[in-house]
This record gives C-alpha cells, structure tokens and sequence, in this order.
C-alpha cells in the first residue's frame, strides 16, 4: 500500500507561462492512497476560460521513493460559436424608416453573450452599379455576332451617357485617377493578358479590388477610346453580316433568324434613343435595310408555309415567338419599305397577335404591346398593358415583377430581359412612370443580391436603367444613417472613428464596423432617411459569440 501526492499544473502551450489561476485552479497538489495491486482515481474542476484554445498540463505523482509524470497538450473545444446575423435595410423614396436588431437590442440579458463585431454598410444611389457594369460588354473577348454586336451597342450607349450627363464624367474620372501606368499598359497593350482575364472573370473585368475595377472603368470609358472602339465594333458587325442581309452566329456559319432579329431589335433600341443617329451614318443604316428586308423574307416564308399546310390558317394560331420578336424589331424601322408580300403576311401575324397574344409569356407579351402601339393598333396594346399590370406583385422593398418569371434555355424565357422590355412597355405605351420606377427597383435587387448573368442581361438592364424614366444617376444626395442615436457622417478622408466614413463617388457606398467591446446594444436601432426619389439599400450585420443551448432561430 502507498500513500503519496499529485500536483497538476497548466501551462500556454505557445509561451509555456502557467494558466493556474485562469483556469481557477486551486487544489493543484492533493493526497492519494493505493492499495497493494489496485489503482484509484483523482480529480480536478477547472473552470475553462473562452479565449483560449489549448492547454498544455503536467501531472506528476510521488509515493515513497516512486515518481511518475505525464504531460501533454489538449485543444479545448468551446460550446459556443461564432454567430453572425444580418439585417437588410431597403428604402424607397423620401422617407425615415427605423430598423430594429431586436436581438442586439436585447444582447444584455445574456451572461454569456460576447460582441465580436458589428457592420453597417449602405448604398445611396445603387443606379451606378448600372454603369460598373459597362466593362463586362464592352470588352467581351469572343467574337461570334452577338458579343461583337453587343460591344458596339454598349459602346454606343456607353458614349451617349457619358455625354449626356457631365456628373458621369466627374465620377468616373473620380475612380481613375491615381490609376497606375503599368496596369494601364498591361490591359491596353497586351491582348492575350486582357483575353485571359476577362475569361476568368464571368463578371466585372478583371480586378483585385473593386478600388481598381474602378480604375479599369474610368480606362474603358476614356472618350477616344470608346470612339475607336465603337468604330471597330460596328466595322465587325457590317463584316459578319451576310450578303442577304442576315447574320449568323459565327462567320462562315448560316445565318441565324433569332441573332438577326436581336441585332435589328439593338439597333433600335439606339434609333430610338437617338444614339449615334442609325438613319444619318450611311453604313449602319445600309446594315439595319439589308436586315430588315432579311427578316421581311423569313416573315413571308413563314406565311406561306402556313398557307400551304393549313386550309383554315385564318382561324388557327401560327403566330410563335420568333414572328412576336419579328413584330417588335420591325416596329422600330416602319420606314423600310414593305412590299406587297410582306404587308400580306404582317398583317396576317397582325390579326394573328389580337387572337392568340394570351397564349405567350409576359416577355413576348411586352413585345407584342410595343409593336401594337408602334402599328397603331392601340386597343391591343392598351389591353396587354392593363392586363400585365393587373397580374404584377407589388412589393414594398423589390417594387414590381411577375410571379411567373421562369428562367429556362429558349431566349424568350429570361427574366432580366422581360423585365427591361416591361420597362420600356410602361414608359413609351401608358407613360406610367411610377410603375417604370417600380420596375427599376426590381431589376436593381437582382443585381444586389447576384448579377445580371449574361451580356445580354446586362445591356438590356442597362438600356432599361439609365436610359427609360428619370435619370436615376442625376441626384448625388447621401442617405442619412444613424446608428444608436448617432449620426454617420461623412468625410473627405478615411477615419478610424467608425462614426465618420468616406463614401465611394457615385453609389455613395459605404462600410464601417465596431468591434468587441465598442459595440452596444443601443447599435440595434438604425434609422435611415432618404431625402429624394429611387431606391437605396444596406444592411447590418451582428457577430457574437455565444453558448450552443443559448443560440436562436433568426430568420434573416
């Protein structure tokens, strides 16, 4: 039989300083007896502190002449994790509005609770995303007939607001300036390098910061560059065309009605916006002729074949959604003249609209609308306008859609572009400007909360954004924000009082953040009050740490 004494000691495993006292530990040597042949057992409660992650200890154990030791070190698993809940804060119009982190507010009540950090972020004007956009178009590397059609028409419209709107300028030189020399001759000077990047980035051109894709966009917005460049793109889109006017998906491939009848509907879009005037620039306007009398052709086969195949043609529907999208290109150059044949047969797909436009989608629907109003056949167009709106969902912070949008592989199921064509619906045939701004906002949380994913989303949301309704990049007005009683105030220069920030030029971002012991329950009321028309957003975001059995179920 022995009798003898053990002594445990705690020690930092990285510095080797002992942690008796932070784990409480206050019976380190205690007494034991064995009994010949038998083994027995002691113990110790500790009270493990949060903030360390492992603990190395030393346990040595004497009896008579007989010692024995052991050590090792344990990593310490906490029962509490790092949580982090956030609160959106959409505001539309001049309004207040209050925001309250129910949870944060309440935060004191718990023992165990501990802040770790706490985020306020906000957009005042989230329009200029539009315009940060404009990179991804206008340098697409592939060269089949939509992507080169669609750097001219961006360039095109990307001119156009810049000279439009002498604020746009100001800001972009704004995120330009400081722009290094060496990033300036790697993207202009070396085209694989460009190429290369772009294709990784199925975005915003390539860049490492958003500080610097600034950069790159005050590059690409340069005048003279934009000038060449659009000159370059059209000259492309005039090659691609084939001799009988239609164009295909790559040179050397067949011509293509669907890609023929986009590029036409493109080109009207910057008619009718009076961009780099269609009609004056003979070589365009011999383009957009040599298309349209195209499409005429494949209008008048379609109505033949329908003729031929169908004894009561004139009662059955044979209008599909390549003669919609037919009538809405059209639409936009009534100036081309029609022969005898065409006439017959648009004014058979005429008729054919007025029966059967139910049976289509709200894309095609809108199409229809415009070509309506375009055509003069008003009750049509009136009808399609006051049945869309019957049908759309009004929603207080993502403004006005349609339940129905179903994103699929044929090209008029694509929810960014039927909601720009509902945008131009409702600004040029019922001149409702407070559903076109409605219909903004949706179309602006798209982008907030994923991206317009294509090109092709992207020049539609753009041409529908900046250039439909009022110009949403006109007002430079900030947001005010006050976090726990207290105004955020905007500076000149960065600040590491999280109370004072320094907004981005143009979207007026910001982002500031309080850590650990800085951050009080107080923060959870937000209030935010925007003084003119549009959409502004943030959000905030609460991190703590807290006990497993403590954490609850929060819907944001």
């Amino acid at each position: 039989d022995l009798e003898g004494k053990v002594l445990l000691q705690l020690f930092d495993p990285y510095t080797e300083k002992p942690l008796d006292a932070k784990f409480r530990l206050t019976n380190a040597e205690q007494t034991f007896t064995t009994e010949s042949g038998r083994s027995t057992t002691v113990s110790w409660t500790l009270d493990v502190p949060y903030q360390i992650s492992a603990v190395k200890y030393k346990i040595v154990a004497a009896a008579d002449d007989f010692s024995d030791g052991e050590e090792n070190v344990v990593p310490i698993l906490t029962n509490r994790m790092l949580v982090t809940e956030s609160m959106p804060m959409p505001i539309r119009g001049a309004e207040s509005k209050v925001f309250n982190f129910k949870k944060l507010e309440s935060s004191a009540s718990s023992s165990t609770l501990r802040h770790h950090r706490y985020t306020v972020e906000f957009t005042s004007n989230p329009a200029w995303y539009a315009v940060q956009a404009m990179p991804y178009m206008m340098e697409y590397p592939y060269e089949c007939a939509e992507q080169t059609f669609t750097r001219y028409y961006s360039n095109a419209i990307a001119s156009h607001i810049m000279n439009s709107n002498p604020k746009i300028k100001q800001v972009i030189e704004d995120w330009g300036k400081n722009s290094p020399e060496a990033f300036l001759s790697n993207l202009q000077k070396n085209q694989e390098l460009k190429e290369l990047l772009l294709e990784e980035t199925p975005w915003v051109l390539d860049a490492k910061s958003e500080e610097q894709s600034k950069k790159n966009l005050s590059i690409l917005l340069d005048m003279n560059r934009m000038s060449n460049e659009l000159d370059k793109a059209l000259s492309k889109t005039i090659k691609n065309q084939s001799s009988n006017g239609g164009w295909p998906w790559f040179p050397g491939m067949k011509e293509n009605r669907y890609i023929t009848q986009h590029i036409i509907t493109g080109l009207g879009h910057l008619d009718h916006l009076g961009i780099k005037n269609v009609r004056q620039n003979i070589k365009t306007w011999n383009m957009v002729r040599k298309g349209v009398q195209y499409l005429d052709g494949e209008i008048v086969r379609d109505f033949k074949h329908a003729k031929k195949w169908d004894k009561d043609y004139l009662k059955n529907q044979h209008i599909s959604y390549n003669q919609v999208q037919y009538l809405y290109a059209r639409s936009y150059f009534p100036k081309v003249s029609m022969n005898k044949a065409t006439q017959e047969a648009v004014n058979y797909y005429k008729n054919q609209a007025e029966k059967y436009w139910l049976n289509f989608n709200i894309y095609a629907e809108g199409m229809l609308a415009l070509g309506a109003h375009r055509m003069e056949m008003n009750d049509l167009a009136n009808d399609i306008v006051k049945s869309l709106k019957d049908r759309a969902i009004q929603h207080e912070e993502f403004g006005m859609y349609w339940k129905d949008y179903h994103a699929g592989f044929n090209w008029y199921e694509a929810p960014i572009e039927t909601q720009a064509v509902m945008i131009e619906m409702f600004d040029e045939v019922a001149n409702d400007q407070e559903s076109v701004e409605n219909l903004k906002i949706w179309l602006l949380k798209q982008k907030q909360t994923t991206n317009w994913k294509t090109t092709k989303q992207t020049t539609e949301a753009v041409y529908a954004l900046l250039l439909k309704g009022t110009d949403l990049l006109a007002s430079d007005e900030m947001v005010q924000v006050t976090v726990g009683g207290k105004d955020i105030k905007y500076v000149s220069e960065e600040s590491n009082d999280p109370y004072k920030v320094k907004a981005q030029a143009g979207t007026g971002y910001f982002k500031t953040a309080w850590q650990e012991d800085d951050v009080k329950s107080k923060m959870g009321e937000v209030k935010v009050t925007k003084t003119n028309s549009g959409v502004a957003w943030g959000a905030a975001y609460w991190q703590y740490f807290e006990d497993l059995d403590k954490i609850t179920y929060a819907e944001t």
